[in-house]
């Protein structure tokens, strides 16, 4: 018999931040090695094209941890926000 629900856990929400820059730090060096190795010419440039598409990620991803904060403080009352001073 069940006698009530359980809990629902509450989404994780990490500083991605730093998983956006892992990622451009991947294709960074995914773009040395390939120019120092005798890879072909295509591997180079897709991974110079992964880094210049993660650019918008990473600034998109700075906006989302700025506004974490905010989030949290409407889930969890407990939580209180407080502006840098100007």
């Amino acid at each position: 018999m069940v006698t009530g629900t359980k809990p629902r856990p509450e989404p994780l929400d990490p500083p991605m931040v730093p998983f956006a820059l892992a990622g451009l730090a991947a294709f960074v060096i995914a773009a040395i090695v390939f120019r120092l190795t005798d890879a072909p010419d295509e591997w180079f440039e897709i991974a110079v094209a992964g880094f210049l598409v993660g650019i918008p990620g990473l600034i998109t991803m700075i906006v989302h941890d700025r506004n974490r904060k905010r989030r949290r403080a409407l889930t969890h009352p407990e939580f209180r926000v407080t502006e840098p001073p100007a």
